[in-house]
Parts: C-alpha cells; sequence; structure tokens
C-alpha cells in the first residue's frame, strides 16, 4: 500500500494557518489568558489560610460540617508544602477550562439529543477527540499559541469535553418520552419542553457530566504542565524528570487534594441544584439522625454561607492592602540596570542548563531585573523563543545536538556566542565492566547489556545522532534498542545499576558532574561517528539585544571553565532538589568579585 503522507499535510496545514491566521490565534490567546488571569487574580490574592476558610465554607454549604474541616485541613496541607500558588494556578485552569467545556458541550449535547443526525456526526469526532494521546493536543497549542497557559487550557477543554456532550444527550434521551408528549399536548412550546421538562429531569445526569468534565480537566494538568502552564502540573513535571521523590510525592498529594475537592463539591452541587437531589436530602434528614450526625452534617442556609464568603474576602482585602508592597526586593541604586524589567529565562533539565540558567538568576536580581525561570523539554523551549514567548536559554549544544531547531528556527532566533566548550559526547559504561573500552567493543554483547542502551530526551539532537549514525557506523543498530527517557532517569537508572554492580550503557556527555562521582570509562569513537566536541551556546528570541542591551552584552562576554562549570555544577547537587538558586547563590557568593566581571556595571 503507498504511504500516506498525514503528517506532512498536517504540517503543511499548520503552517498554512500559522501564516493566515496568525491575528485570530492572538485574539483568541489574549481572551483566554485574560480570563486565566483574571480567575487566578482572584483566587490567588487572599491570604492562603483565608482563601482556604472560603473554599471550606463553601463545602460547608455543600455537605456539612466535617465536609469544612476536612477542606480546610487538605488546603491547610497543601499551604504547608509551599504548593499553594501552584494549587491556586491549577484550580483557576481547571475552572476556566471547565467552563469553557461546558458552554460549548451542554448545547451540543442537547442539539444532539433533538437531532439523530447531528448526533451521528458528533459520535466519531467525540471518539476522536477522548481516545488521541492528551499529548497530542499540546503540539499545535504550542505552535499557535505557544508556550503557557493557552495551550494547557485548548488541550484541556478538548480533552475534557466528550463527557459533557455525551452525557447532556443521554440525560435528555432518558427522560420519558410521555412526559414529553403530555407536554406537547397541553400545547407547551419546544422551547418551554426542554427548558421545563426535559432539562430539569436530565439535570442529574448532566450533572454527572459536569462532575466527569472537572475531573478530566484536573487529570491534564501534568500534560499541560509540559507546555509551560505552569501550577501543580509544573511542578509534578519538574519532579519526574529530575526524579525528585519528595517533590513528586507532595505535588502528587496537592493533585489528589484538589481532585477530592472538585469531585466532592460537583457530586454536592448536583444534589443542590436538582429538585430529585432535594428531594432525596430531605428524605434522608427526615429518616432520623442521631444527635452527632446530626451536627456534622449541618449545612447552613445559602445566605448564612454567603456572608460567611463574603466576611473572609473582606479580611483578606483588608490585609493585603495592609501589607502594601514591604516585600519587595530592593537593589543598589547604582546596580539597578534592569529597573524591575522581567527576563524570561528557560531551560531544560540537564545539569548545564540547571547550572548556568540559576546562575544568571542570581545574577540579573542582583542586577535589578526580575528573571522568570521556567522548566520546558528543547521542543517547546526552542518553540516559544522563536515565537517571542521565552527571551533566553543558555544550553544550546551546537553546531550538531540541536542543529534541527536551529535549522527550523534559526533566522528567529539570536546566538549570544558560546560560552564552554568543546563539549563531548559519548557512551559510557562502569569501569566494572570488563573488556568493553570503545564503541566496537559492545558488537555480540548485546545480551550482557540486556539488548540496550539507556537514552535520554527522545528530542535531543544526541539520540538522534546514535540511532542515525552511532550505531550503524559500528554494526550495533539491530543488536541494541536504545531507550527514550530523561536525564534524570537515565542518571538514576546509572546509579541503581552501579549499586548493583549490573552491566549498563548509558549517553552521556563532558563536562558531567556523573564523572566525579562514579568511576566511569567513556567509550572510544575510533571512527570518528559522535564527530568533533561541541560549544555551548545562550541563544535568545530574535530581539533579544533590541529589548535587553546591556544583558546581551553581559552574555556574550560570558564564559566559563570546566573547573568552575563542574564545582558549580557539584555545588547545586549538594544542595538537592528545589533549592537550585540558593545552592548557585552560595557558589557566586564564594566568589568574590566574579559577578561584577560577569556582569560588570559602569
Amino acid at each position: 500500500m503507498p504511504r500516506i503522507h498525514l503528517g506532512s499535510w498536517a504540517k503543511t496545514a499548520v503552517d498554512w494557518l500559522q501564516a493566515h491566521l496568525g491575528g485570530l490565534f492572538d485574539a483568541i490567546s489574549t481572551v483566554l489568558s485574560g480570563m486565566y488571569d483574571g480567575v487566578d487574580a482572584v483566587l490567588g490574592a487572599p491570604n492562603a489560610l483565608l482563601m482556604a476558610g472560603i473554599l471550606a465554607v463553601v463545602a460547608w454549604w455543600l455537605r456539612g460540617l466535617l465536609a469544612a474541616v476536612l477542606a480546610f485541613a487538605g488546603l491547610a496541607l497543601i499551604d504547608s508544602f509551599g504548593l499553594w500558588h501552584e494549587a491556586m494556578s491549577t484550580l483557576s485552569l481547571v475552572l476556566v477550562a471547565s467552563a469553557i467545556t461546558l458552554l460549548t458541550a451542554v448545547p451540543l449535547g442537547i442539539w444532539a439529543a433533538r437531532n439523530r443526525r447531528v448526533s451521528g456526526v458528533l459520535r466519531p469526532v467525540l471518539d476522536v477527540m477522548q481516545t488521541m494521546p492528551a499529548f497530542v493536543y499540546l503540539i499545535p497549542g504550542v505552535m499557535f499559541f505557544s508556550i503557557g497557559t493557552v495551550p494547557g487550557l485548548i488541550a484541556t477543554v478538548v480533552f475534557s469535553m466528550p463527557p459533557g456532550v455525551r452525557m447532556t444527550e443521554l440525560g435528555i434521551r432518558q427522560v420519558d418520552g410521555e412526559l414529553v408528549e403530555a407536554a406537547k399536548a397541553f400545547g407547551t412550546p419546544p422551547r418551554d419542553t426542554l427548558t421545563r421538562v426535559q432539562l430539569p429531569l436530565a439535570l442529574p445526569t448532566i450533572m454527572a457530566g459536569v462532575n466527569q468534565v472537572i475531573m478530566l480537566a484536573l487529570s491534564m494538568v501534568v500534560i499541560a504542565g509540559m507546555a509551560g502552564a505552569g501550577g501543580l502540573g509544573e511542578a509534578v513535571y519538574a519532579a519526574v524528570t529530575q526524579v525528585d521523590i519528595g517533590r513528586g510525592v507532595e505535588s502528587g498529594l496537592a493533585v489528589v487534594v484538589l481532585a477530592m475537592y472538585l469531585d466532592r463539591m460537583t457530586g454536592a452541587l448536583s444534589r443542590r441544584v436538582s429538585a430529585l437531589g432535594r428531594r432525596a436530602a430531605a428524605a434522608q434528614g427526615a429518616a432520623g439522625l442521631s444527635r452527632y450526625a446530626s451536627v456534622l452534617r449541618y449545612r447552613p442556609g445559602t445566605a448564612v454561607a454567603t456572608v460567611g464568603v463574603v466576611v473572609l474576602a473582606l479580611v483578606a482585602g483588608g490585609m493585603r492592602i495592609a501589607g502594601g508592597d514591604g516585600d519587595r526586593d530592593t537593589v543598589a541604586a547604582g546596580k539597578n540596570v534592569g529597573q524591575g524589567k522581567s527576563v524570561r529565562l528557560g531551560y531544560f533539565p540537564w545539569d548545564e542548563a540547571i547550572a548556568s540558567t540559576y546562575l544568571w538568576q542570581n545574577i540579573l536580581e542582583d542586577r535589578g531585573y526580575k528573571p522568570d525561570v521556567k522548566q520546558l523539554d528543547p521542543g517547546p523551549l526552542y518553540t516559544a523563543l522563536a515565537q517571542g514567548q521565552m527571551d533566553v536559554q543558555f544550553d544550546s549544544w551546537l553546531p550538531t545536538t540541536h542543529k534541527q531547531y536551529m535549522d527550523r528556527y534559526g533566522d528567529k532566533l539570536t546566538d549570544l556566542g558560546s560560552w564552554y566548550g568543546p563539549t563531548s559526547l559519548e557512551l559510557t559504561v562502569p569501569s566494572y565492566v570488563k573488556d568493553v573500552n570503545s564503541l566496537a567493543d559492545l558488537k555480540g554483547r548485546s545480551s550482557e547489556f540486556g539488548g540496550r542502551i539507556v537514552g535520554i530526551e527522545a528530542s535531543a539532537g544526541m539520540m538522534g545522532k546514535l540511532n542515525d549514525k552511532v550505531l550503524k557506523e559500528y554494526g550495533l543498530d539491530g543488536e541494541y534498542k536504545v531507550v527514550s527517557s530523561s536525564t534524570a532517569t537515565m542518571l538514576a537508572d546509572l546509579d541503581r545499576a552501579i549499586k548493583k554492580k549490573e552491566p549498563v550503557v548509558t549517553t552521556l556527555w563532558s563536562p558531567h558532574w556523573a564523572y566525579g562521582t562514579y568511576d566511569l570509562k567513556k567509550l572510544k569513537d575510533p571512527k570518528g561517528a559522535w564527530g568533533e566536541g561541541e560549544q555551548i551556546h545562550a541563544v535568545g528570541k530574535k530581539d533579544f539585544a533590541k529589548d535587553f542591551p546591556r544583558v546581551a552584552e553581559w552574555v556574550k562576554n560570558f564564559k566559563m571553565s570546566e573547573k568552575d562549570l563542574s564545582s558549580l555544577e557539584a555545588e547545586i547537587q549538594k544542595g538537592g532538589k528545589g533549592h537550585e538558586k540558593e545552592s548557585a547563590r552560595r557558589w557566586l557568593d564564594a566568589r568574590p568579585g566574579l559577578e561584577d566581571r560577569i556582569a560588570p556595571v559602569r
């Protein structure tokens, strides 16, 4: 059967849409960003415990005193993890995405319930939307809207819409046909039949769909974090890519707390708004409960709950006004070059990228800038730089590893020069693996290594070169399978194998702290398949030098020796996950005068 180039057609379509409908995408991005920013400002503005109190009052109104206490305890736990702002950002994304989804899904479900032809057309579309891997939705989202909240919102809306449409259609179709016929017989117009008969009776099923929409939206937070949406998704993604167990458990529990809160509240809301639900609740209350149970299940009236929310909101607003801007950082007047200007620094979880990025975060803060640091994979990061959504990143391996990105986006980027080099790419094995000293020695020994080579991110140019050239050059392409993972996962697997004295072969590069931590052998490359060493460049958006002339000058003159870079990486490893900025600060403070040489102020 001839090859169907569907992927090429899709890429051509995306390129055409970018070229001809850029204004429309910008308008959509502005609207969605505005909605998200507005909700996030409301949820994130109050003191954490006061906002937790407001949400607990809502739980009290919907489910009772016990639910309110548990809700407050769970939300306070999130605050104790230091993840409150991330949780509110996630909640904002879920609420905005769910609102957009329901405003679209419910009318579509009603239309499908009243027209079987529409239902027949929608059914396969919804099947595709529900079964397509959610990661795929991020690709056009990033291409059209760059990184950030908007592609996350778009992917969440698409992924969570099917149950909203299906449950609305199902609920209306399940309404007793005799009731509908009776309404028609009494001369009820179709609109009134829908609003006064079908929708009220279908409301429990529709609310179940609302619950599913919200749960699916929350399940997308980690995937949205891969596109820079922020919130708990970014925290979970960072923990996964860096194999940070502690942070992963904390951020995962925070997601669980939000999921349980939203699930219980939407379930209770359906009983509040549905006549059938209110009738069932009244019957349960009439059945008689013990005094203790009645206290725990007591729910205040709507007026009382509203007063409680308003009072807490007013207290939160008063505290915010009284707090003012007292926590604003101060910078020495002579060194306040940035004057509070924001600089967006991107990095992917490679050690030299982490080290250089957090070093520059400290330097730029000392010079009066406000650096905003965000972790992304290489593909989304280069896309964001090309679209002007990020300002600079410090880990472009050129001319080989990141060649594919420079070939694609080179005319939309600014190469700020090399700050370290030459580097080297290699495969490595622990020193206890005998008689394997070069790539040629791997031939015929795949069973010893489980037939695999542990790699890093699939999008890394090193991985492409390994699969396309290095393995073929040494006749290893049919014998070994390169397993894509992440840098952190590869290092974790290397550590595990060394502790068990198991044979393992991994991708690695120099410089890298692993060579100072473990006893490793770089496999020689007598055929030169890896090519010559590369240079590590800083790459900015196209107008970076225009927007940040002083920073561009500093970065162009920035250099690091292998000794300095290795010691900085070692200090960050010593400081542990989540403390990269503080570790880079200690390293910088231990070298008086270095900061003034890197970023001189005249």
